[in-house]
């Protein structure tokens, strides 16, 4: 069988080696780096370079599309790049599914069989409307992550639900009101809780002190000053990137090409990663 043939299995065999379910990387105190990537490149060079588990950006995807973030990919399209992303690597990978691809709880639940059909270990659903970009109505974000918990719960092999209070970033809720909805949808079913955007690591702390379920917090912006045992502490299960890492690579091509189409200067290429360097990684325990 093919990768996208085989559904996630709890335990996987590698080379002799027990490899760690996707849901037993969870653990409060002691979080994984979950890397997103953007394309079958970045998935290899992540594996090979040490990551414990992938996960795509809705964002750094859509960027690759010529795109905005924000509700401008499809769920086709999603499925397909996921499935792209799992039939390169031998990592759980994780996908991000924005709103669940639509506003009623039943297509939250269709969109958990359709990532679980393509052998997705979890996706995350968030709490934002397309395209108002508006936060949903508390029941109705209840109702929806209740749904999608319910489509999982219904499947033959586990995965992980990873439900969003994204209202924080979006500035339509405060910290209180992101609690009061991760611990609504800790209720409904939600596996992992995540908050994008939180302030400060005291309200990581009492996010993640306050919730049963694991916390996963996004390591952008003022996050990314903190490091890993600062995160141990605050109780974190979980640290994902975003589309951070993919616009770390924005940030290479913006500063290269305004030195040379405006100043004419090339100094920037001359940090440039090897070519056989790039090679190795990608080559790196494939067949």
């Amino acid at each position: 069988l093919s990768r996208r043939a085989q559904p996630p299995c709890s335990l996987c065999q590698n080379e002799g080696e027990i490899m760690t379910s996707f849901r037993d990387l969870h653990v409060k105190g002691a979080p994984f780096i979950l890397a997103n990537c953007w394309d079958c490149g970045s998935a290899l060079m992540l594996e090979n370079l040490g990551a414990q588990a992938l996960a795509t950006s809705s964002a750094a995807y859509a960027f690759t599309l010529g795109r905005p973030d924000g509700g401008t990919v499809t769920r086709d399209e999603s499925l397909a790049h996921a499935a792209d992303i799992l039939g390169v690597t031998t990592l759980p990978v994780q996908g991000d599914f924005e709103n669940g691809f639509g506003d009623d709880p039943e297509t939250c639940a269709q969109t958990v069989r359709l990532a679980a059909e393509i052998g997705l270990a979890g996706i995350c659903i968030e709490d934002i409307a397309f395209p108002a970009d508006t936060a949903y109505d508390f029941d109705l974000a209840v109702e929806r992550i209740r749904a999608a918990a319910s489509a999982a719960r219904a499947l033959p092999h586990d995965f992980v639900l990873t439900a969003r209070a994204d209202g924080i970033m979006t500035g339509h809720y405060d910290s209180d009101e992101a609690l009061r909805r991760l611990l609504a949808f800790e209720a409904a079913g939600a596996d992992c809780l995540y908050a994008p955007a939180l302030p400060d690591l005291a309200t990581v702390t009492r996010v993640c002190a306050a919730t049963t379920a694991p916390v996963n917090v996004l390591v952008a912006g003022p996050m990314a000053h903190h490091d890993l045992a600062h995160f141990a502490t605050a109780g974190a299960a979980r640290l994902s990137l975003g589309s951070a890492l993919a616009r770390v690579t924005h940030r290479a091509i913006n500063d290269a090409a305004t030195a040379m189409l405006g100043a004419g200067q090339f100094g920037a290429l001359t940090g440039a990663m090897p070519g056989t360097a790039v090679d190795r990684l990608l080559a790196k325990n494939r067949d």
